[in-house]
C-alpha cells in the first residue's frame, strides 16, 4: 500500500504523541454542548415551584338515591403560605370529609378545609402541623400580564400519579364557555362558574388529577390554577384565585356584593356602544328596590363606565360588581326609553345559589335548606321548609302513599312546621327516640301548587332474628343427580340415584365408610328416582321423613361392587336463612353468623369464630376501608369476634366512643388482613348546625 507524503506526516505525528507519557499528551478540548436557554428557564421555573407542589387525597361526599355516599378522589394544589395554606379547586376539596396532602418529598400530612367557594371553584386547605414548622411556598405572577403565545407549565399529579410537568403556550387569555355549551354550563353546587371566571386557555396537557395544580410562567410564578379541559385546557387566572384565597383564609368564606340583576351583552340594535343589557331584575333585590327595570341599559356603576358587547366581557363586570363593598350605597346610571336615569342602590351580600345537602336516614332521603334563588325558581313565598334532593328506592319516603318525590318541599311533621334541615332532624330524633320499629308519621309537603299529606313510617328498621326452622334428620353428604347422560358414561344406562360429591369430615357418613364417587341407589330399599339436575333433593326429602338418630341402610354401588351401608342420620345443620344478622348503619355493612356449609366450603374448622360479611354498601365507610362481601370478621380493635352478637357489641362500642380509627381483622380466602376504618363522626352534623 502506497501512502502520500501528507499521510506519512500525519501518522508520524500520531505515533509521536502516543509514544509520550499520558501526562505529556496534549489534546484539543472536548466540544461543550451549548445550553438551550429555554430549557434552562424551564428547569429553573420547575425548581422554584416543585417544593410547594402537592398532591391531595380526598374522601368526599355525594348525595343520591337518598344516601350520603363517600368516595375517594385526588387532585393537585400548591402551598401559598409558610403556615401551610394550600390552594386547590372547590371541585377537588369542597365536599371533603377527610383530606391528606402529599408533599414533593412524599411526606403525607392531614389537612383541614379552611374555606371553599364554588363560584370561583377555589378551596383553601391548611396543613396540620405544630405551628412552628415553615413550609415552602410559591410566588404569584400577574395573570393580567399574560399574552397569547407565552410559554407556560402545567404542574400537578394527573391521574393521582406522582408530580408531573407539561409545557405549552397561552392560547387564549379571554376564554369563556361558547354559546353552544349554554345548555350544559359548567356549574358547581348550582353556581355558574363561567359567570365569574374568564379562563386562561392553554395547550399544556392536563388530565383528571391535575385540577387545582398551578399554571406557571417561565419565571416560576403561578399565574393560574388549572381547572378544566375540553380540547383546550383552562386555568382560573391567578389574580382572581389570590383574591378568593385571601378571603377564605381571613374569613373562611368569600363575601361578594349582589345587585339582583341578570345581564347579557348589548343587542345588535343598540347603537350607542355603551353599557350592558339588564335582562331580568329579581324581586325584592337591591336593584328592584332602586327602581332598575328589565330592559334598562346599565352604563355606569359606582362611578365606573360599563361596556359589555361580547360574552367574554361579562365575567369582568361580574367581578367588578362582586368586589363592591357590601351594604354600601352606590350610584347606577341607566338608559331607559332614550332617557338617562341615575339611581341609588345599596348592595347586598350575595348568598350561594344552593344550600348544603344532608342525609336524613330515618326518612330515606337527602335534602337541603331553601336558598333565595331556589325559593324564586320554585315560586315559593317563604324560605321555610326542606327541599328533597334524592330518594332511597324502597325507603320510608318512597314507600309512603302518596310517595315523596325529588323536588317536594317538606313543610310540616305531625302538624309542627319545619323551617330547615336541622329542625327536621331534631323533630325526627324525638319521634324515633327509644323506638325499635319505624313510627307512622304525618308529613305535609308542597308539590308545585298542591299541598299534600302522606304517612311515612319513619325510623331505621332493625333486622329481626329469623327464628329456627324445625330440625329434621340429615345425611351429612353432598350429592348430584345421576342424569341419563352420566349413567350411560358410567356404563349403567337407566341407572337412577345420586352420586356423592362430598362426604363431610368427622361425620357419621365418613365413619360409615361412604366415599366420594359412591352411587346411592336406594334408602332402606326405596329406590331414589333421581335422573335430572336438581333431583338430588329427592334423597334429602326421603331422609327428612326419619327421626333424628335413626340408622338407615343405603344401597351403594362402588365401581362393580354393590354394598349395603348403614348410616346414622343426624340433626340437620342450620340454614343460611336461619342465621342471626347484624346491620351496621354507621359503617354500612351487614354480617351474619356462619353456617356449617360456610365452614366446609371455606375449609375452616367447625370451631372457627367470626361473622361473615354479606353486604357492603357502595360509598359507605366500610367500603372505603376495603371490607368485602365474603370477608370473615374475627376481631375489632384487637377484641375477638366470635359471632354476630359479639360483632354488634364491639361496633356499638366503637360508635358510642366515636373512635377516630377502627381496625377490623378479617379472613379473606387464604389471607388474613387488617382493615382500617376512619369515619367522620361529628363533622357532618356540626356543619349542618353551623350553616343555619
Amino acid at each position: 500500500m502506497i501512502f502520500s507524503p501528507k499521510r506519512v506526516l500525519v501518522f508520524a505525528i500520531i505515533s509521536t504523541i502516543l509514544s509520550l507519557p499520558t501526562s505529556h499528551r496534549v489534546f484539543a478540548a472536548d466540544p461543550i454542548e451549548p445550553v438551550d436557554p429555554v430549557r434552562r428557564e424551564i428547569d429553573e421555573a420547575v425548581a422554584r415551584v416543585k417544593p410547594a407542589l402537592v398532591r391531595i387525597k380526598v374522601v368526599a361526599t355525594q348525595y343520591y338515591q337518598g344516601r350520603e355516599v363517600k368516595f375517594e378522589a385526588s387532585g393537585s394544589g400548591v402551598i401559598i403560605s409558610k403556615e401551610g395554606h394550600v390552594i386547590t379547586n372547590h371541585h377537588v376539596a369542597g365536599h371533603a370529609t377527610r383530606l391528606v396532602v402529599i408533599l414533593s418529598t412524599n411526606e403525607e400530612i392531614p389537612a383541614d378545609l379552611v374555606g371553599t367557594d364554588p363560584l370561583a371553584d377555589i378551596s383553601v386547605l391548611k396543613l396540620k402541623s405544630d405551628g412552628k414548622r415553615e413550609f415552602p411556598t410559591v410566588e404569584f405572577g400577574d395573570s393580567d400580564a399574560m399574552r397569547v403565545g407565552d410559554s407556560v407549565l402545567a404542574m400537578g399529579s394527573p391521574l393521582a400519579l406522582s408530580q408531573s410537568v407539561t409545557l405549552g403556550i397561552v392560547s387564549n387569555v379571554k376564554m369563556v364557555m361558547p354559546e353552544a355549551f349554554s345548555s350544559s354550563r359548567f356549574t358547581l353546587d348550582g353556581e355558574d362558574v363561567g359567570s365569574l371566571v374568564r379562563w386562561i386557555g392553554h395547550d399544556a396537557d392536563i388530565y383528571p388529577g391535575n385540577s387545582g395544580g398551578p399554571l406557571v410562567n417561565l419565571k416560576g410564578q403561578v399565574i393560574g390554577i388549572n381547572e378544566i379541559s375540553f380540547g383546550l385546557s383552562g386555568a382560573i387566572p391567578g389574580n382572581l384565585a389570590q383574591r378568593v384565597a385571601r378571603q377564605l383564609i381571613e374569613k373562611g368564606k368569600v363575601s361578594r356584593s349582589w345587585l339582583g340583576v341578570e345581564i347579557q351583552p348589548l343587542l345588535k340594535e343598540d347603537k350607542d356602544n355603551r353599557g350592558v343589557l339588564i335582562s331580568d331584575v329579581l324581586d325584592d333585590s337591591p336593584a328592584a328596590k332602586a327602581g332598575v327595570h328589565s330592559g334598562d341599559i346599565l352604563t355606569k356603576i359606582a362611578g365606573r363606565d360599563v361596556l359589555v358587547r361580547y360574552a367574554e366581557e361579562i365575567p369582568l363586570l361580574n367581578q367588578m360588581v362582586a368586589d363592591l363593598p357590601v351594604g354600601q350605597e352606590v350610584e347606577a346610571v341607566v338608559q331607559r326609553d332614550g332617557q338617562e336615569k341615575t339611581l341609588k342602590l345599596t348592595t347586598a351580600e350575595r348568598e350561594h345559589n344552593q344550600r348544603q345537602q344532608f342525609e336524613l336516614k330515618q326518612w330515606g332521603i337527602t335534602a337541603r335548606d331553601i336558598s333565595a334563588l331556589a325559593a324564586r325558581e320554585l315560586k315559593l313565598k317563604s324560605l321555610d321548609g326542606v327541599i328533597v334532593t334524592s330518594i332511597r328506592p324502597g325507603g320510608p319516603s318512597d314507600d309512603a302513599k302518596p310517595p315523596v318525590v325529588i323536588g317536594d318541599v317538606l313543610a310540616e311533621i305531625n302538624g309542627t312546621s319545619v323551617r330547615n334541615v336541622a329542625e327536621m332532624q331534631d323533630i325526627t330524633d324525638k319521634i324515633t327516640a327509644g323506638k325499635s320499629k319505624p313510627v307512622p308519621t304525618r308529613l305535609g309537603f308542597l308539590r308545585k301548587t298542591e299541598q299534600l299529606l302522606t304517612v311515612v313510617r319513619v325510623g331505621i328498621k332493625e333486622l329481626e332474628d329469623p327464628g329456627l326452622e324445625a330440625q329434621k334428620a340429615w345425611l351429612p353428604v353432598a350429592t348430584q343427580a345421576i342424569t341419563r347422560e352420566l349413567a350411560e358414561q358410567l356404563g349403567s344406562p337407566g341407572l337412577h340415584g345420586v352420586r356423592l360429591t362430598q362426604v363431610y369430615a368427622d361425620s357419621t357418613a365418613e365413619k360409615a365408610g361412604l366415599k366420594v364417587g359412591d352411587l346411592i341407589l336406594a334408602l332402606d330399599g326405596d329406590h331414589i328416582e333421581a335422573s335430572q339436575p336438581g333431583d338430588e333433593e329427592i334423597l334429602d326429602t326421603m331422609v327428612r321423613q326419619y327421626k333424628i338418630g335413626t340408622t338407615a341402610t343405603l344401597s351403594v354401588q362402588r365401581g362393580a361392587d354393590k354394598l349395603s351401608v348403614p348410616v346414622e342420620l343426624v340433626r340437620s345443620p342450620k340454614l343460611e336463612r336461619e342465621m342471626k344478622k347484624y346491620r351496621d348503619e354507621d359503617f354500612e355493612f351487614t354480617a351474619r353468623d356462619t353456617t356449617f356449609i360456610d365452614k366446609v366450603q371455606e375449609q375452616w374448622s367447625q370451631e372457627q369464630p367470626g361473622a361473615l360479611v354479606t353486604e357492603v354498601k357502595e360509598g359507605g365507610w366500610a367500603a372505603l376501608g376495603r371490607l368485602g362481601v365474603g370477608d370473615l370478621i374475627t376481631a375489632v380493635d384487637g377484641e375477638p369476634v366470635t359471632d354476630v352478637a359479639s360483632l354488634k357489641q364491639r361496633m356499638k362500642h366503637v360508635a358510642a366512643e366515636k373512635q377516630k380509627t377502627t381496625v377490623l381483622r378479617v379472613i379473606r380466602g387464604i389471607h388474613t388482613l387488617y382493615l382500617e376504618f376512619e369515619p367522620n363522626w361529628d363533622g357532618h352534623k356540626a356543619v349542618m348546625k353551623g350553616n343555619l
